[in-house]
């Protein structure tokens, strides 16, 4: 994207918050935490090559720590701040065995780890167990309690502090050495590419991206439970990621766009007068299979490198 549009689109999405419905709100709220979790996940697998089912795990990391210090009197602001950190470190003690492994192993062991966090989350108490955990008081900032709006406002500059980490990190000579790795690890390890720092330093980022939307969304809805991060959450970030387009900086906030907006659309759908129960729950399926579908048959590099194609197609 070129700068004109860039600005055009932040414009649009600053002036949307206080015209929106309630409804729509919380649709725009966690649409920007979405892409803001899909943003490290187009990272870890479009530029170092790495597969993770169980990014919803950092998500709840970052909720659970953001909350528990709020819920005991902690200022919510210091919770906020120690969820990307909490994130972060469980990503270091996770990824230094983990990222040993390659592939669907990788995959498979990140799911592990997703299926193990909720099933302690359930049996622990002090996390509020499978009840889960009430009374999360509101996020202050400059003692101004937030309301909706300004819930919207914190998820957009989470989401653009992303996206510039994100940026810069591509274009540094580290971005350089990730995208050598995930094009031949043997190359890049003989060329004095040190492969797995590198990759545990992105493991680490988007773990921490993740942490901090996770931290963002503990406070907007005051509420937290295993429930809250079932593993469907994890595919769902991957599905973002390749339908928007990975290995690209917009494509975690095309994917999330259009694929949360079509969910809505199709619940909406779903619930209307003479549909059956289960209506709404086949509907979100066979958003996340169809897309991916198309994306992989028609469109392998996703939507944003298309529409930036056809932006530049000469007439």
């Amino acid at each position: 994207m070129n700068r004109w549009t860039i600005g055009a689109v932040a414009a649009v999405t600053l002036a949307l918050p206080p015209l929106l419905p309630e409804r729509h709100l919380a649709t725009f709220v966690l649409l920007l935490l979405a892409a803001t979790v899909t943003v490290g996940v187009s990272l870890l697998m479009g530029y170092a090559g790495q597969v993770s089912l169980g990014q919803a795990s950092f998500y709840a990391i970052g909720a659970y720590a953001a909350a528990l210090p709020a819920v005991h009197g902690a200022p919510t602001l210091l919770g906020l701040a120690l969820a990307p950190v909490a994130a972060a470190v469980a990503a270091v003690l996770l990824g230094a065995p983990l990222l040993r492994l390659r592939g669907h192993h990788l995959a498979f062991a990140t799911l592990a780890v997703q299926l193990i966090l909720l099933s302690l989350l359930a049996q622990a108490g002090w996390a509020g167990g499978a009840i889960g955990l009430q009374g999360i008081p509101r996020l202050t900032i400059v003692g101004v309690e937030l309301r909706d709006v300004g819930y919207a406002y914190t998820a957009w500059f989470v989401l653009a502090a992303a996206l510039l980490i994100a940026r810069n990190v591509v274009d540094s000579r580290p971005g350089r050495a990730l995208r050598a790795a995930a094009t031949s690890e043997t190359a890049a390890a003989a060329s004095g590419v040190a492969v797995g720092r590198h990759r545990l330093a992105v493991f680490t980022l988007s773990a921490a991206m993740a942490g901090l939307a996770g931290g963002v969304y503990a406070f907007y809805l005051g509420y937290l439970s295993p429930g809250s991060f079932p593993v469907l959450l994890s595919i769902e970030f991957v599905v973002m990621a390749v339908v928007g387009g990975l290995g690209t900086i917009a494509g975690p906030v095309v994917g999330a766009t259009v694929i949360i907006l079509l969910v809505q659309l199709l619940n909406t759908l779903g619930t209307l007068p003479g549909m059956p129960d289960y209506a709404p729950s086949v509907l979100s399926y066979a958003v996340y299979a169809v897309l991916l579908i198309v994306c992989v048959l028609y469109l392998p590099r996703g939507l944003a490198p298309a529409l930036r194609r056809s932006g530049h197609r000469p007439s």
